[in-house]
């Protein structure tokens, strides 16, 4: 029987476990997108992870959407981020970074200049960001023309490139949780009546399309993407029925032969279960675990097949040494809420190991 501290190959990338960090947004980057040497210290203390998968990163500077979070378009950026990859591999970790577009989701006073979010159709997302001035609403984004949707996949491939001169194992592409890919996948945030919108076939081609044009810059092997269909409700992405969508998204997907399929598990157990038969590579899930942080329950999934590799969230974030807590059953340090988003060292790097 496979248990979840067994080794695994990924693509060809060796694994130590198959327990993942999940990405998470923590808000601490400096003045440019910058990771800083905190943050190279938070992704090393976890490095005992088989994988750890970033926070989100931009791939571009309209990609921002939130503050204080990393980008991956720059040669200062690539610089920083060599920091943290290099710390991560001196303890044996392996890392991908996640490519993430915020798309519709964001505020101008994010962005630079005159810049406002874009996305696939002008539908604004109901719900407030955080920002520097406090929390403000969404605004209707600036629908992206023809050009500028494949400029965009352009940005991808050269985040994709800058990512592995920094370092990274890898890359996550974010379809998830209602940003940019995720925008273009719902029929309600994509309106569009040109070859991105309308049809099933339509609606995954950007998603489909920055895949392809990624693994043909750093190799399928490299890939991953992560995805959250139907019923999770995040930023108000609202995909009424799913299921023909991402069956046509993994059929069009499983010969690329990505790294990985992440999936975010919502409230139909029955859509995971189906979306990981139809699947034909490896398989990361972030289980539902009905509000509360995914726990050592969740390592049967491994033992029973229903997942390959399985991510954690705040409970990583919380417990740099996860792998070894989890392996002896625990205990746990509690995740602070309080300290999820912006500042410093308290709640990032200082959670303690456990003793000895």
């Amino acid at each position: 029987m496979t248990t979840a501290f067994d080794p695994a190959d990924l693509a060809g990338t060796k694994l130590a476990n198959r327990l993942v960090m999940a990405p998470m947004t923590r808000s601490r980057a400096a003045e440019g997108g910058l990771p800083t040497e905190l943050t190279a210290e938070y992704y090393a203390q976890r490095a005992s992870a088989g994988l750890i998968i970033t926070e989100g990163t931009q791939p571009n500077v309209n990609g921002q959407g939130y503050p204080f979070t990393p980008g991956i378009h720059s040669a200062e950026q690539v610089a920083a981020w060599r920091v943290v990859t290099d710390a991560v591999h001196a303890k044996g970790g392996v890392i991908f970074a996640q490519l993430m577009h915020a798309g519709r989701i964001g505020h101008p006073v994010l962005l630079p200049g005159d810049m406002t979010p874009v996305g696939p159709s002008p539908v604004a997302a109901k719900g407030q960001v955080y920002t520097p001035e406090g929390p403000k609403d969404f605004v209707t984004p600036r629908e992206l023309t023809g050009d500028e949707v494949r400029a965009t996949i352009a940005d991808f491939v050269s985040a994709a490139r800058n990512a592995v001169d920094a370092g990274f194992d890898g890359v996550e592409l974010h379809g998830a949780a209602g940003y940019l890919i995720q925008q273009f996948l719902g029929p309600v945030s994509n309106q569009r009546t040109d070859e991105w919108g309308g049809s099933v076939e339509n609606r995954i081609r950007f998603a489909v399309e920055v895949a392809k044009a990624v693994s043909a810059e750093i190799g399928a092997h490299r890939v991953g993407l992560r995805i959250s269909p139907g019923t999770n409700p995040f930023n108000d992405i609202q995909e009424p029925e799913p299921q023909p969508t991402y069956a046509a998204l993994i059929e069009a997907l499983n010969p690329l032969g990505l790294a990985y399929l992440h999936m975010i598990e919502g409230a139909d157990r029955d859509l995971m279960l189906t979306i990981r038969k139809e699947w034909q590579g490896t398989f990361i899930l972030n289980p539902a675990t009905e509000g509360r942080p995914t726990g050592v329950e969740e390592l049967k999934l491994i033992e029973d097949g229903t997942a390959d590799l399985l991510a954690y969230g705040a409970l990583f974030l919380a417990n740099p040494d996860l792998p070894a807590r989890l392996a002896v059953g625990g205990p746990f340090n509690e995740a602070d809420p309080a300290t999820f988003y912006g500042g410093g060292a308290e709640g990032y790097t200082d959670y303690p190991a456990l003793a000895g």
